[in-house]
């Protein structure tokens, strides 16, 4: 079996110079929140947007059941879009 060298896009526990993308979420009022059980603070960085992107896809439905309304994807402190409804 072998194991890639490449860091893995998604840092959860620790926070990297290079893990840039974040996402902000926002409840129905446009109030930034946690969703403690899917997104804790500080929330999960990542080294890429694709990466980021792939992580909402995969969790946007416990976020919303968790009270996220909508995403704001964040480079740094630049937004980059959003927001964007977990509704279908």
């Amino acid at each position: 079996m072998t194991h890639s060298l490449e860091p893995s896009g998604f840092l959860p526990e620790r926070l990297s110079a290079q893990a840039i993308w974040r996402w902000r979420l926002l409840d129905a009022a446009g109030e930034q929140v946690t969703a403690q059980e899917t997104a804790p603070e500080p929330g999960p960085r990542f080294t890429s947007q694709s990466d980021a992107e792939s992580w909402v896809g995969e969790v946007w439905q416990e976020l919303a059941a968790e009270g996220v309304d909508a995403v704001v994807l964040l480079e740094g402190d630049r937004e980059v879009y959003g927001p964007m409804s977990l509704h279908p």
